[in-house]
């Protein structure tokens, strides 16, 4: 891939930040962006679509005291930039007049990852072979199958950020994607299965994932559930499989250590580092630099660096997650979380990869040590309420826990709880951690991808809300 850095030269990037701050600003950025993404859909047997699309264009944030001005246009050329540049000056125009000189530092990558084999380079017909693959293998699972959807998507997303701090940095982030759909018909009605798997690495990633056996596991969900019972109701010990509860504490407990919700007073954590907010098995990590995971970036959406943020050591808040403007409001060090949509978006503290770190119990002896409860082998989506912790998930594939043991699968429920006292009621952390499913984390109206995940754990009560008398 060709770097950004190729294509604009830091003296036409000092013109436009100089634009940008001819009204007096504080501070200005320019962000670049050039995607491009390729998606395949099957369904039914039959491939419905094959679509490319590029995204290319710049955003420029201008800063004046507590006002952001902010402008992004599809011309990439200098007058184009320029233009843009004085548009979001005049939106954040305070006075003062006189402007500084930007000098740019030496171009700047930090790559996380190494792509082998860019997905741009395959041709189009091996992507909707594996399609083909994907509908054989679920259909093959069993005779109660009667739906089969899978997706295919790759992207390829060049940045170039420069700032009048002198940053200017780039990075290319390849993702690969795929996801297979099942459903299955039986006498008690039709039931659902779901795996995906998504990765910042080129299409060598699937020398490694066979998309046939994600299809028989969707399938397999989906025939397990047919003989499911209903879900027990209220409070009792629930264990979370490895790499399946992840996505509870990235809603849950995440998106209220992200400084930008501290701020606005809309976290129940807020005021709270230095205190015990989470059992003392609990470490909490959100960390940019995992290779290969779905949230893993080299730099971030403003230039800063990816890094690893421990959040939550030992039970203990140690620190939250911070963009640009939170951290020179606090006097504060960025933390590599800023992050936006796309070049017409202005950035905002958004997750990385966030995790639960393992702890020292065999997941065996979790499950043996638990009377009755439930096992909840994925989770699925939910709400969450930042400002109190309270949260609603639902419960894609769960099982009965009875005298120690895993026994019959249990139809879709929610759980139903509360963050910070989910965090306080874990008295069980496996050593099996492992990432989950690749995700989008949705935001203010915005999209990035994001990775979660975590070990075995139990929680000691979490209300099921299930149907069972």
């Amino acid at each position: 891939m060709v770097d950004l850095t190729s294509e604009f030269d830091s003296d036409t990037l000092a013109r436009v930040l100089d634009a940008g701050r001819s009204m007096g600003a504080d501070f200005s950025e320019v962000f670049i962006e050039d995607k491009r993404s390729v998606s395949a859909g099957l369904d039914d047997g039959k491939v419905e679509q094959v679509t490319s699309g590029r995204n290319r264009g710049a955003g420029i944030r201008v800063v004046a005291g507590d006002t952001t001005g902010f402008a992004h246009t599809a011309d990439l050329s200098e007058r184009g930039l320029i233009e843009a540049a004085q548009a979001a000056a005049a939106a954040a125009r305070s006075g003062g007049g006189g402007t500084k000189k930007v000098a740019l530092s030496s171009p700047r990558r930090h790559p996380v990852n190494v792509v082998r084999v860019l997905p741009g380079s395959v041709p189009k017909s091996d992507k909707v072979a594996l399609l083909m693959r994907a509908d054989d293998a679920a259909r093959g699972v069993h005779g109660s199958i009667v739906q089969v959807s899978a997706g295919y998507a790759d992207s390829v997303r060049r940045i170039l950020v420069a700032n009048s701090d002198g940053v200017l940095a780039s990075d290319e982030q390849v993702r690969s994607l795929f996801r297979v759909s099942v459903v299955a018909d039986g006498d008690l009605g039709m039931q659902t299965g779901y795996e995906s798997m998504g990765h910042t690495i080129g299409y060598e990633v699937f020398e490694h994932n066979d998309v046939g056996d994600l299809a028989v596991a969707a399938a397999r969900q989906a025939v397990t559930k047919l003989r499911a019972r209903p879900a027990p109701s209220g409070a009792m010990p629930v264990v979370i499989k490895c790499g399946s509860g992840g996505v509870l504490f990235h809603e849950a407990c995440g998106h209220g250590l992200e400084a930008d919700l501290v701020a606005k007073g809309a976290s129940v954590y807020r005021n709270r580092v230095g205190e015990l907010v989470a059992s003392p098995l609990v470490t909490l990590v959100d960390d940019g630099t995992m290779t290969a995971e779905w949230g893993a970036i080299g730099i971030d959406d403003e230039g800063h660096d990816s890094q690893r943020n421990v959040l939550i050591q030992d039970g203990i808040l140690t620190d939250y997650m911070w963009d640009y403007l939170r951290a020179r409001n606090d006097n504060r060090s960025q933390s590599g979380n800023g992050r936006r949509q796309s070049y017409a978006d202005l950035p905002m503290v958004r997750m990385t990869n966030t995790f639960v770190m393992n702890g020292d119990s065999d997941p065996d002896d979790i499950v043996k040590n638990t009377d009755r409860g439930v096992y909840v082998a994925k989770l699925g989506g939910g709400s969450v309420d930042t400002a109190t912790g309270d949260f609603v998930f639902g419960m894609t594939e769960a099982y009965l826990i009875e005298n120690g043991e895993i026994t019959e699968p249990i139809r879709e429920g929610n759980l139903i709880g509360n963050g910070p006292q989910v965090l306080a009621d874990i008295d069980m952390l496996g050593n099996d951690f492992a990432m989950g499913n690749p995700g989008t984390c949705g935001k203010d109206g915005q999209g990035v991808p994001v990775g979660d995940g975590q070990p075995t754990l139990r929680v000691k009560s979490l209300t099921v809300g299930g149907t069972a008398a």
